[in-house]
């Protein structure tokens, strides 16, 4: 019996690919369920697999305490050392029951659970292995369909290929082939769901990596890829060694290499853009086939560019539905305005003509009566023109070392009168500006 059981578990280990200890958990587990259903009793049970009897002992424990309170838990000092002398108290007992009168309850029961723990074991081996390889490439065959979405036979599970994840230009019927690449793995109560994707950008590294053997080395590197699945993508790229040209590398003699590729995604477009550091160098080539006259940093903090294009290159540019500056902005993680060479003008023209021009500002000597020192005292004063000097206040004209508050007066009078076009009295200032000048100059000695 001892030999059955041992060569039972070591048979589920290897056709399961599970651990011996989860099933000889799993027997235990299913010993005490069963010892539980068959003495109805609220003791603590526990079950043990000796391996090397082969034997499943099942036994109630119990703790040693001074007061018993809860006797299907507990036990005395003086009944625990009638089984043992060398007992103490806080120590458990552990008291066999008889497993022989289980019979056919512990057979079903030990079925069920074995059967549970084995597939929850196997549901986490799957989930152990297909999380790990988010973003790698796996092969199903269709399997059957639930609505739009497709249910792919991985081999040890299924996985869902969802409609939002399948190529607009791709069909499928049951018992096709079909490569994809895992993006998502849920765990659920059920089992793991992987999910898998045929428009994922992942997808297209991944074919490149198996078709262009200086990306699988390593020599080209793949920064980023973008795609519209089934329709167009665009993938740059950069190479580690100056005597490799990663574009030419990755298309191909005649095309060969990156022809596999188009072919595996069902004629799907592939722009292959060399890859560039500076921003505005990458733009130009991320909008390849287009002929681009110029790019503007607008705002660097917000990513914003404006490329400027000759009016024949506008619609090739934008592309179909707006689809090339779009994959464009994607690859670049910048957000681009496209304008022609002719529409950039008329903005700029318009910009021109709605800027007020700067008025001219008027010398001081303009003003009749003002002598030059007076002007000399203004411009030490930081005042240059009319318009400054009719922007000041009497008193703040008062502060200027010099200029008393009748030729302050005067001053502010005739600037005003100046800009508004009345005129100015002829009376000298310099006269007025002189006398409390000299005043000015006795009062500070």
């Amino acid at each position: 019996m001892a030999n059955i059981l041992s060569q039972t578990i070591e048979q589920i280990s290897k056709e399961k690919g599970i651990e011996p200890e989860v099933i000889q958990r799993a027997l235990e587990d299913a010993m005490v369920a069963a010892a539980k259903k068959y003495f109805k009793t609220s003791e603590e049970l526990q079950a043990r697999y000796d391996p090397e009897t082969g034997t499943i002992d099942v036994f109630a424990v119990k703790q040693i305490v001074e007061n018993v309170t809860n006797p299907e838990n507990e036990m005395s000092l003086e009944e625990a050392l009638s089984i043992d002398e060398s007992f103490q108290i806080g120590e458990f007992v552990e008291i066999p029951k008889p497993t022989v009168e289980l019979g056919r309850i512990a057979a079903q029961t030990a079925k069920q659970v074995i059967f549970q723990k084995v597939r929850e074991a196997e549901r986490e081996i799957v989930f152990d292995e297909f999380s790990g390889q988010v973003g790698q490439l796996v092969n199903g065959i269709v399997r059957r369909f639930e609505g739009r979405d497709i249910i792919l036979d991985m081999g040890k599970t299924e996985a869902l290929l969802p409609a939002n994840e399948q190529s607009r230009i791709e069909q499928y019927k049951q018992g096709d082939r079909v490569r994809a690449v895992i993006v998502k793995v849920h765990k659920l109560s059920k089992g793991p769901q992987i999910i898998v994707s045929r428009t994922d950008p992942s997808l297209l590294m991944r074919l490149f990596e198996m078709e262009i053997p200086e990306v699988y080395d390593g020599t080209v590197q793949i920064k980023t890829a973008v795609r519209e699945g089934g329709e167009r993508a665009k993938v740059a790229v950069a190479s580690r060694d100056d005597a490799v040209d990663p574009v030419g590398a990755c298309v191909g003699m005649k095309g060969t290499r990156i022809n596999a590729v188009i072919r595996e995604l069902k004629g799907e477009k592939i722009d292959i853009i060399e890859y560039s550091e500076d921003i505005v160098e990458f733009t130009m080539n991320a909008l390849n086939p287009a002929k681009i006259s110029k790019v503007l940093l607008v705002d660097p903090s917000s990513r914003l560019l404006e490329v400027i294009v000759p009016e024949d290159q506008l619609s090739l540019a934008i592309g179909k539905k707006g689809q090339n500056v779009r994959l464009a902005s994607k690859l670049l993680g910048w957000q681009i305005d496209i304008k022609s060479e002719e529409e950039k003008k008329k903005e700029i023209l318009s910009q021109m003509e709605n800027l007020e021009p700067e008025q001219p500002e008027d010398a001081l000597d303009q003003l009749p009566g003002v002598g030059e020192k007076t002007i000399a005292r203004l411009h030490e004063a930081g005042i240059y023109s009319i318009q400054t000097l009719a922007s000041k206040t009497v008193e703040e004209l008062i502060e200027i070392p010099g200029i008393g508050e009748k030729t302050a007066q005067k001053l502010a009078d005739q600037a005003q009168a100046f800009l508004s076009g009345e005129g100015a009295e002829s009376e000298d200032a310099e006269g007025e500006e002189t006398s409390e000048d000299a005043e000015q100059d006795k009062s500070g000695d």
